[in-house]
């Protein structure tokens, strides 16, 4: 019984990391059908003044930062980071409870 538990929780973590991936995918095609867009709309109205790079540096920014998420790439608070803190609390926790005891 125990093993179908842990199947079952390695499925729905692989779920959840297969929706994350898809999410960012989706952010990513709507960021190219948009800014290109964009892009467009600015060279037919206003060629003279381009103002299309302007989401496009910011909404890239997030893109960045989405996917260094989604692949766990994050130089500076990854998945070590939370991991070292969440163990960091649990430890201040205890002894703080240990203190009252």
């Amino acid at each position: 019984m125990e093993n179908n538990n842990k199947d079952e929780e390695r499925y729905f973590k692989a779920k959840k990391r297969m929706e994350e991936i898809k999410g960012f995918y989706g952010n990513l095609a709507a960021y190219l059908v948009v800014n290109t867009g964009l892009l467009v709309i600015n060279l037919l109205t206003s060629p003279n003044h381009l103002w299309f790079f302007w989401p496009m540096i910011f909404w890239g920014i997030g893109i960045v930062i989405h996917g260094m998420k989604v692949f766990n790439y994050m130089p500076f608070l990854g998945q070590d980071w939370e991991e070292k803190k969440i163990k960091e609390f649990m430890d201040k926790e205890k002894e703080n409870n240990s203190n009252w005891e």
